[in-house]
């Protein structure tokens, strides 16, 4: 609801052009016009004009001065007080000092914030208050209001508005159009690139009661060039001449900038020396129009003698002239000439602006001869407080000086760019700096250059490019060889939220960790390789082996063994050798015989010292199968272990049953063991009163055609009969006397003995 308070009156402010708009166009303000004839298009005409800086005193003067010549007009302004503690409109009254400082601190936020959204919103608001202020006040609106609100809309790209306005609601309300509405309209869908609606508008002019002048021909002159309808633009000049219509000094600029701007240079030529020929005299601006359309064409000796051409017709060139001279001569590759065009620009006093050294510093920044020269030149523009527009030539400059070996340069200019306003470095720059100074050896230059990078925090910004590998990778290896390699992994980290899974960098990380003896920082990297898909390198393995080996992690050294083996990489012997002895050391019999079984499954044959000392572990701590399954696989893979050694062992260490088995098992395989093993196996089975077990190897044993002794058979009969196995021992006797069955007879009574 309103507030019930009265509502106080101040007279009516035609305010500034600088400070108008943040305040008339300002949603938290409602006006209240009075009925009065010359308001609306004043307010209307004071926001078609562009905003301007100005101080406080000129504020106030020009407030001062409008009141005196409107205190006829009223305005009410409400305005609303949004807060925790109050939720109520309050209607005040500014004294005059409030008013200077609302609208200075208006101002300031609109040169801070004016972005073209805000814009359009308070546009459209101010459309809004156009249409509502007949009913609410009475007011009708004239040609001169409507002349405004359309040339503020067109020159906002709100073309739809504008043109309803102009075709539907003042042919309504029977107001006339003018032509300078339309041209504004026509100058607005050329802004936009829609030609064909400027011309669809200019062709109905007629027919709307408009007479064409050279105001809408320029208008659509321009409109059509924008997008290159040269021919357009010949056809409808013509049309211009057949209907009465003169050209002007206005109509050859537009035609011939249109002309230039799309490099017809031949038709710009016929235009100017037509102009000539009507007696219309070019003035600056034509020729400095045609001198551009020469720069574009890179055809610098038709420019130099329209410059000269130009003095001579008594046109002293101008900043503007230097600055296209300068741009053909170095996109033309003619630096020097365009460095003697800058020169004489400095000697004439003529001033040098952004886009004179937006034309000269790409011809000097890329040839590495010229190096030195762009420096001075970006000296020169950082003592005149100038900010180029083309922000790639600091990375162009470094990677130059780079090129030529001045790294100290590189630097300097490197420095220099945070100098320059709303310029922020760019990473590429530090990659052209981080690989050069890397390659010069000055690594603690490029370190001091990382952390000035890691501390920004400019990789990570997703608009930022990638470093090159060529930039990542020399700094990477250099802090891991050197005992740094948690900030390079830190580095790293960056890189890899940016999607990058370098092969280089990962194994320089892990060779990194493993020599600074953090064998799990390690293991991590490689864990993220692995969940990649990067592939990995076998000397980094290596040294993640030996490093967990180093720290007496052999359980560890073993994980990281067969992560190797997974990733298609083969250890040497000596690295499955180094794994065996710290896991056997460690007391893991069991985990050391795995580690044998891949060695020997990859066909790796050495270390069989250690093999032996791995079987009489896993024999003597009663792993017989697993010991036997270990043998097997050593006879499958052409190496055949020392049996008759591990019989001896096991016998010298009353292994009976161990013993026992490993015979029947060389038995079944056939295995070249020597007859005075097996006769040391059955004393340790006789000794141990294993008598039937005897009994059944001798069997076998003699079933193969061997030679055993025969005081221990005679001992095993014995027995045997003394144990009540007189069958077994008939057997045993018959077969040690000649007389005993065929071999596979043999063999089965040897079975049918258990």
């Amino acid at each position: 609801m309103r507030s019930s308070h009265p509502r106080h009156h101040l007279p009516l402010i035609a305010l500034p052009p600088q400070t108008h708009l943040p305040f008339l166009l300002s949603s938290q303000f409602i006006l209240y016009w009075k009925p009065n004839k010359n308001a609306m298009p004043h307010l209307l005409r004071e926001l078609s004009q562009p905003l301007k800086a100005s101080s406080a005193t000129e504020i106030s003067t020009s407030i001062d001065h409008e009141q005196d010549r409107l205190r006829s007009s009223t305005v009410i302004m409400e305005c609303r007080l949004d807060s925790l503690f109050m939720h109520r409109r309050t209607c005040f009254t500014y004294r005059k000092e409030d008013w200077i400082t609302f609208l200075a601190r208006s101002f300031r936020d609109m040169t801070v914030h004016g972005k073209k959204s805000i814009m359009r919103r308070r546009i459209e608001w101010c459309i809004t208050r156009f249409r509502g202020v007949e009913s609410t006040t009475g007011f009708r609106h004239d040609p001169d209001t409507y002349r405004e609100i359309i040339l503020l809309l067109a020159r906002a790209s709100m073309l739809n508005h504008a043109r309803c306005i102009l075709l539907d609601d003042m042919p309504d309300r029977l107001v006339p159009p003018s032509e300078d509405m339309f041209a504004s309209l026509i100058e607005g869908y050329g802004c936009a690139r829609i030609p064909q609606e400027a011309v669809k508008i200019f062709r109905r002019l007629p027919e709307l009661g408009v007479t064409r002048t050279v105001r809408s021909y320029d208008a659509v002159f321009k409109a059509i060039l924008r997008s290159g309808r040269v021919a357009m633009a010949r056809r409808l000049f013509n049309a211009m001449i057949a209907e009465g219509v003169l050209p002007v000094l206005s109509t050859y600029n537009t035609l011939l900038w249109g002309f230039c701007l799309s490099i017809k240079m031949e038709t710009a030529q016929r235009f100017f020396a037509d102009m000539k020929e009507r007696g219309i005299a070019p003035d600056l601006v034509t020729y400095n129009t045609i001198l551009n359309g020469w720069a574009r064409a890179k055809k610098m000796d038709d420019a130099e003698k329209v410059f000269a051409e130009m003095t001579a017709a008594g046109f002293a060139p101008n900043s503007i002239s230097y600055n296209i001279m300068i741009k053909g001569y170095v996109c033309s590759g003619r630096v020097d000439d365009g460095l003697r065009m800058f020169s004489e620009m400095g000697e004439k006093g003529l001033r040098f602006s952004e886009k004179t050294f937006a034309a000269l510093m790409p011809g000097l920044c890329d040839d590495v001869g010229r190096a030195a020269e762009a420096r001075k030149a970006l000296n020169e523009m950082a003592k005149l407080q100038l900010t180029p527009s083309d922000k790639s030539i600091f990375l162009r400059l470094v990677t130059s000086l780079c090129e030529s070996g001045d790294l100290e340069g590189a630097l300097e200019v490197h420095r220099k760019t945070s100098q320059f306003n709303h310029v922020v470095v760019d990473p590429m720059q530090y990659g052209v700096l981080l690989e050069s100074l890397c390659k010069g050896e000055k690594h603690e230059s490029a370190i001091a250059l990382l952390d000035e990078l890691l501390e920004k925090g400019t990789m990570q910004s997703p608009q930022y490019p990638t470093l090159e590998p060529s930039a990542y990778n020399p700094m990477i290896e250099y802090l891991c060889d050197h005992g740094d390699t948690k900030k390079a992994e830190a580095f790293f980290r960056q890189l890899m939220k940016k999607g990058v899974d370098d092969k280089v960098a990962f194994n320089s990380l892990i060779r990194g960790h493993a020599k600074e003896g953090m064998p799990e920082a390690a293991s991590e990297i490689l864990t993220i390789m692995t969940r990649h898909g990067v592939p990995t390198d076998a000397d980094s393995y290596v040294l993640l082996v030996e490093s967990f080996l180093k720290k007496s992690e052999p359980a560890d050294a073993r994980t990281a063994l067969d992560s190797m083996m997974e990733q298609g990489h083969l250890p040497s012997a000596s690295l499955f050798r180094s794994v065996m002895v710290a896991l056997f050391d460690d007391g893991r019999v069991q985990t050391a015989s795995r580690v044998m079984k891949s060695m020997i499954e990859k066909g790796v044959k050495e270390n069989m010292d250690m093999v032996h000392k791995i079987l009489d572990a896993l024999f003597m701590r009663g792993h017989v199968e697993e010991a036997l399954g270990r043998i097997n696989l050593m006879i499958m893979n052409d190496c055949t272990p020392d049996i008759d050694h591990l019989l001896i062992t096991l016998c010298d260490s009353d292994k009976a049953t161990e013993a026992q088995k490993l015979v029947e098992f060389a038995l079944e395989r056939d295995c070249d063991v020597s007859f005075s093993s097996y006769d040391r196996v059955l004393d340790v089975l006789y000794t141990a009163g294993k008598t039937l077990p005897a009994y059944s190897i001798l069997c076998k044993i003699k079933a193969k055609g061997g030679v055993v002794d025969k005081k221990g058979c005679d001992a095993i009969i014995k027995s045997l009969i003394a144990e009540g196995n007189t069958k077994q021992a008939d057997i045993l006797s018959r077969i040690l006397a000649g007389k005993a069955p065929s071999r596979k007879s043999g063999e089965r009574v040897a079975m049918d003995a258990f």
